[in-house]
């Protein structure tokens, strides 16, 4: 189940993005949770079953949601985890608005659904 970021998983989040290659300095992660935080065209959620398993960034720009970041604990990685986060975000955004990925998430984007 997709779930809106609380400051409550500010660690669980912090670690899940920790597996995005941009975000493995500890001052860019840090600095990347406070814009989640603090901006409201930022929005981060998280993926939980039992435990917290996922995190799925974005950003709006007018009418597009960009998808920015995507990641799955390792141990639960290949499991479809991924596809079910990106196919729930559309399913509750994409009447809304068009959603793409970035850069970086545009290949995984693409494959998913």
């Amino acid at each position: 189940m997709l779930i809106k970021y609380k400051k409550s998983f500010e660690k669980i989040a912090m670690g899940l993005l920790s597996f995005m290659p941009d975000e493995k300095e500890v001052k860019k992660l840090q600095t990347t949770i406070k814009e989640y935080e603090t901006n409201d065209k930022w929005q981060l959620f998280l993926w939980k079953d039992e435990d917290v398993l996922g995190a799925l960034g974005i950003r709006f720009e007018d009418e597009t949601m960009v998808v920015q970041h995507i990641s799955v604990t390792p141990s639960h990685r290949n499991q479809g985890i991924g596809n079910d986060m990106v196919k729930a975000l559309k399913d509750q955004f994409e009447e809304q608005y068009h959603i793409c990925g970035d850069d970086k998430t545009k290949d995984f984007f693409d494959q998913c659904d």
